[in-house]
């Protein structure tokens, strides 16, 4: 007896260590069996409880009336499983009539304290059924991001989401983002994971950096351009468009659209040309909007330029291949004209720690008020976590794992062979010793 009293006393022992030094262990270890037996356990109760039951049908309660029985208890909706993951659990329930997705989304505070985890999210997979995912812990406290994650051309892993699973950065889904957030709030960190992802795929890198170039000067091995100041970034910019209706050219020559053209061969944008003829996709960083469009002359002709410049590339680039990532502190109508113009073209939103609630609605006024407010609740000791916004309202909590500027720089060097020849940016070039790859031109297409 007093053995199996010691053994159990090891067992807490080893159980409270690891939740507090290594919960990913712990919940591999003890909280997935204790979190599933207590969801199997207390289901039928915390749905009650949660208010997400329903009455009994009619019927039942007619029958009840007839033969004098007790009032049949409310119906609770079906769990049809529950599935162990990496870092929580995953509940897919059957909604009964009358119930709809938004009561468990409103209900997820009210369900995680009842089930005793740290997070939960709620999702419809199709009518009349819902995935609840419960977290077990803080899986932002201390990011690790898996061993295994999907890589494509221009699909990259940015950081964790609160729910364990991967935020991806896909620029063909989504060709332009704008990332705001306070200083050392973890914006740069977002940015230098980015840029070490990107340098080791067939894409050209672009950066403007009106700060002399300190953030983006040392990645200059793995960039194509490099613009340290407003003038050159206008040269640079409208360099872009003119590179941007070259390519168009290219486009409209190899539609050659008659009667008898397959539909498969029509082309549209960059990717249903031949290979041979595909120009490299070209990745525009902005280190801060601010330093860029801010001016102290009225009707400034250089801002002008920018302004015009960066609306054609938001709105025409992406068939051409070319995405925008602009970073700053805010992003406001204060930058002046065409700023809202430009921001309404940015389908992709992320906000870091922000010292006010109106930058927070510069980037998700348009998309949720609960995104607004979750903004403004980031603490000041979590560098890197930010909250992403999507257009269809949807929004949810990330944080990106501590890149240094050694890892990029290491990566970019690793990578200077990938720099692709792109002649209309020649003379922006920050290393023009480097011999570069060959890459079609699209001055050769015709």
């Amino acid at each position: 007896m007093a053995r199996l009293v010691i053994a159990l006393v090891l067992v807490v022992g080893l159980a409270l260590l690891l939740k507090r030094c290594r919960p990913v262990w712990y919940w591999a270890c003890f909280g997935v069996l204790l979190a599933t037996v207590r969801v199997r356990w207390r289901y039928a109760q915390v749905m009650d409880a949660c208010h997400l039951t329903v009455p009994a049908s009619r019927l039942r309660l007619a029958l009840a009336r007839w033969f004098n029985k007790p009032v049949p208890q409310q119906r609770v909706p079906r769990l049809m499983w529950v599935k162990p993951t990496r870092t929580g659990l995953r509940l897919r329930i059957r909604m009964r009539p009358g119930q709809d997705a938004f009561e468990f989304s409103a209900a997820a505070d009210r369900l995680r304290h009842s089930f005793g985890v740290h997070q939960v999210t709620s999702r419809e997979i199709k009518p009349g059924v819902v995935e609840v995912t419960l977290t077990g812990y803080d899986v932002l406290k201390r990011v690790q991001m898996p061993a295994r994650t999907a890589r494509d051309l221009l699909k990259i892993p940015v950081a964790l989401v609160e729910d364990g699973s991967v935020h991806y950065r896909d620029y063909r889904e989504v060709p332009h983002s704008i990332t705001v957030g306070a200083t050392q709030s973890g914006k740069s960190v977002t940015q230098r994971t980015v840029i070490k992802e990107l340098a080791s795929q067939p894409v050209a890198l672009v950066g403007i950096d009106c700060k002399k170039g300190v953030e983006l000067g040392p990645f200059a091995r793995r960039f194509s351009a490099i613009a340290d100041n407003a003038d050159d970034a206008a040269d640079l910019l409208e360099a872009l468009v003119a590179r941007m209706e070259g390519i168009y050219d290219v486009i409209r020559r190899e539609q050659r659209i008659s009667a008898d053209t397959p539909a498969a061969e029509i082309a549209a944008n960059i990717w249903d040309l031949p290979e041979k003829l595909r120009p490299v996709p070209v990745v525009v960083t902005i280190d801060e909007i601010a330093e860029l469009t801010l001016s102290t002359k009225r009707n400034d002709p250089r801002r002008d330029r920018i302004v015009t410049a960066l609306i054609r590339l938001a709105q025409l680039g992406r068939a051409a291949g070319m995405f925008l990532d602009i970073y700053g502190q805010r992003f406001g109508s204060e930058l002046g004209d065409g700023i809202t113009m430009l921001r309404a073209q940015l389908s992709g939103r992320m906000v870091h720690r922000v010292n006010d609630e109106a930058t927070a609605k510069m980037a998700f006024g348009d998309i949720s008020p609960h995104a607004v407010f979750a903004a403004t609740q980031i603490p000041n000791n979590r560098r890197g976590m930010a909250v992403v916004g999507y257009s269809t309202g949807e929004w949810v909590r990330i944080r990106t794992p501590h890149t240094s500027m050694r890892q990029t720089v290491a990566a970019c060097n690793r990578h200077a062979g990938l720099v692709p020849d792109i002649p209309e940016l020649a003379r922006f070039r920050p290393l023009a010793d480097l011999a570069p790859v060959e890459s079609p031109a699209v001055a050769e297409a015709a």
